[in-house]
């Protein structure tokens, strides 16, 4: 936004999110902490990926706070707040409830995208009990504290994410890219 501003774009007519990966977090240290095999590990397992969601709002609420200076200068230009998007917020692990990465991550100005099956749920069974974000942080950040007691490195986590994203992504594009070749060659 600050380059679109010295470029003299209107930066009142701008939204953005912030896209985070939900389930994801959980399928990889579950899988690490399955591995591992103790009550400990158990114990954790379905905890990661709400907690990094929280703590990324977290992030967002001081990132966007009106005593923050360089949100002071981008508001008063008419810059909307870039919204954390939740994605991947469908479970995976039949053991946790369906619905559990939609009630435990509500907080103003979220976004979440939920596929089908868990709309549906959250319409048949789903309660909402307002903000389950704000007031989580320390016992988000415990999260990971006690993950890495157990030798879980959220950056190495992190890391392999990023590094399948991307590979996904890429296998996806050529995909396209093949898909339009060919139409332009039958064309």
């Amino acid at each position: 936004m600050e380059q679109a501003a010295q470029a003299g774009h209107d930066l009142s007519s701008m939204a953005s999110v912030a896209s985070f990966f939900v389930s994801r977090v959980d399928t990889e240290v579950d899988r690490r902490l399955d591995k591992i095999g103790t009550p400990e590990a158990a114990a954790m397992r379905g905890k990661a990926a709400i907690a990094n969601a929280r703590l990324a709002y977290e992030l967002f609420e001081q990132r966007f706070a009106p005593e923050s200076p360089r949100w002071a200068v981008l508001h008063a230009k008419g810059v909307r707040v870039q919204r954390p998007l939740w994605a991947s917020t469908s479970t995976k692990d039949p053991a946790y409830p369906d619905t559990m990465y939609v009630v435990e991550l509500v907080a103003p100005d979220v976004v979440n995208t939920m596929p089908e099956a868990t709309i549906m749920a959250m319409a048949d069974h789903g309660e909402l009990r307002g903000d389950t974000i704000r007031g989580t942080y320390e016992q988000s950040r415990k999260v990971f504290e006690d993950l890495a007691g157990l030798d879980i490195s959220y950056e190495d986590v992190v890391t392999v994410l990023e590094e399948e994203g991307v590979t996904k992504f890429a296998a996806s594009w050529q995909e396209l890219l093949e898909t339009i070749q060919a139409e332009l060659e039958r064309a």
